[in-house]
């Protein structure tokens, strides 16, 4: 079946999509056939992918949301519900870099700045949605993870430990909806040209680095009723 087919009738909430990979996504699942809700602060980057998903023929609803107000994501769990009913999938892709740092010098508030949005936020879809996504026919749930998450690097505390507790998170859920029709998974992007990757090392030229629309077709992949491994984490290699 063509990327063009795989996701017809599909709904996929997808976070983070004003830029990089969630963009990258978005449109992937979109054109693949999804209605795509994309999950971003930035309002000009929601109008900028809805008009790249509507251009390319693709159905989608944007909504400005702010995931480090966690407990709004009960709300938007009740939204999704009253005009869809279900869920398909899930792509919790939104994560900040926050400060690189020794963890001596740490702030509080930086510290729980980075774990509320690369880890409470998505535990807190998952609470929200996995009702959702039990309803469908193959729910799926992808997360995006990094390889800093092992790497032990000095500096990298507070994104290294929660995306490490992310990758924790996504597995024990696997686990727990092994015997169903739905599956979790964790994507590793590699070195991609990001925003955050330019933040973290500034002196890189984003030019030698893959564009993250050369994931979508892997995003599309694991997103599908027919990728059937659960509890994995896909590295991307090009």
């Amino acid at each position: 079946m063509s990327d063009s087919l795989l996701l017809a009738d599909r709904i996929a909430l997808v976070t983070g999509v004003s830029r990089g990979l969630g963009e990258a996504a978005a449109l992937a699942l979109a054109k693949a056939g999804a209605h795509v809700i994309g999950i971003a602060r930035t309002q000009g980057g929601l109008e900028a992918l809805e008009e790249k998903i509507t251009a390319a023929g693709g159905a989608c609803t944007m909504v400005p949301f702010d995931l480090s107000e966690l407990d709004r994501i009960d709300d938007l769990g009740a939204v999704i519900y009253e005009k869809f009913e279900r869920l398909d999938i899930l792509v919790g892709n939104a994560g900040t870099l926050g400060p690189l740092s020794p963890l001596g010098h740490i702030k509080t508030d930086e510290w729980n700045k980075v774990i509320d949005l690369n880890l409470n936020a998505n535990w807190r879809l998952i609470r929200i949605f996995d009702p959702l996504l039990r309803r469908s026919s193959a729910g799926r749930a992808l997360f995006v993870t990094s390889g800093a998450a092992s790497a032990n690097l000095a500096y990298w505390g507070p994104y290294a430990i929660s995306k490490a507790a992310l990758d924790t998170l996504v597995k024990t859920y696997a686990a727990e909806i092994a015997s169903t029709k739905m599956r979790a998974n964790l994507l590793d992007p590699g070195v991609v040209r990001t925003g955050m990757r330019m933040r973290a090392f500034p002196g890189e030229d984003p030019a030698t680095l893959p564009n993250p629309h050369e994931l979508g077709h892997l995003f599309v992949k694991m997103c599908s009723a027919d990728f059937d491994k659960n509890g994995e984490t896909i590295k991307f290699s090009h």
